[in-house]
């Protein structure tokens, strides 16, 4: 089995999707003297106010505009922060979200193909320069940030469930390889919120159950890697949900889903 870091203090965290959301709360939340951040987004004027306010915590930040599916630059930018001082904590978190808009023959070519770029080939680029450092060095934290969505296919929003579930399933199969056989030292959480106040959740018209803030989100997310949790879940009432009804039969599931909201598809 991996190390347990508990009580682990990381020194160098990296935060991809950094400018809002999750992201942006992860960042303010590790800020702090002697901490180093390193923090990617894609919108300059909110990045900016993040790093600002990190800065003012105390932390030392370098920021920086890329695309996670900017695979070079999104490289060049990981492997200098690493150089700079060695990554700690690695937390995969930029993501976007669409839906069916209520179309009946599912959504968008493009925009499926987007979703999955951004969700699940921007996670992979995140990992991929960083990981082999971290084995070389036998310590280290990656965070993926799935989703409850990705437990089941839910009807509104096919393509980002799909790409939520690849995250959570590559994240747990990372998790068990990089146990087996030896200890290497680097641990590997999957994070699976529900919903969070953030960019994605703010365009959805429709219910929110068990409706959380990032600041609390945060919190359980930051507790949980400091553990070195493999899932980290919440809120609980809807984990409990979302489990059940994946594990229901496909044709009860079906009926259940068929009366839930679709999601626009704008991002």
């Amino acid at each position: 089995m991996a190390k347990i870091f508990k009580n682990k203090s990381f020194e160098h965290i990296v935060i991809t999707g950094a400018s809002s959301g999750i992201g942006a709360a992860l960042a303010q939340f590790y800020a702090g003297e002697g901490k180093v951040l390193s923090l990617i987004g894609r919108n300059e004027e909110r990045l900016q106010a993040v790093t600002a306010l990190c800065e003012k915590a105390g932390a030392k930040v370098y920021s920086a505009l890329i695309d996670v599916t900017d695979r070079e630059a999104l490289a060049g930018f990981l492997l200098e922060s690493d150089q700079r001082k060695p990554i700690d904590l690695l937390i995969a978190n930029a993501g976007i979200s669409a839906g069916t808009g209520g179309v009946l023959h599912g959504e968008p070519a493009d925009q499926v193909r987007k979703i999955f770029d951004v969700n699940l080939t921007g996670v992979l680029n995140t990992i991929e320069p960083i990981l082999s450092k971290m084995m070389q060095r036998g310590q280290g934290q990656i965070a993926l940030m799935s989703s409850l969505a990705g437990f089941r296919g839910w009807p509104g929003a096919p393509a980002y469930c799909a790409s939520k579930a690849a995250v959570k399933v590559y994240g747990e199969s990372l998790r068990g390889s990089l146990a087996a056989g030896a200890d290497t030292g680097v641990g590997v959480s999957v994070v699976c919120p529900g919903f969070v106040e953030s960019g994605i959740t703010a365009v959805n018209d429709f219910p929110m159950p068990f409706f959380m803030s990032a600041e609390r989100a945060a919190k359980i997310i930051a507790k949980g890697l400091e553990k070195n949790k493999g899932r980290i879940c919440f809120p609980l009432r809807a984990y409990i949900i979302t489990w059940l009804i994946a594990a229901l039969p496909d044709g009860l599931a079906q009926r259940i889903l068929r009366a839930t909201p679709a999601k626009s598809t704008q991002e």
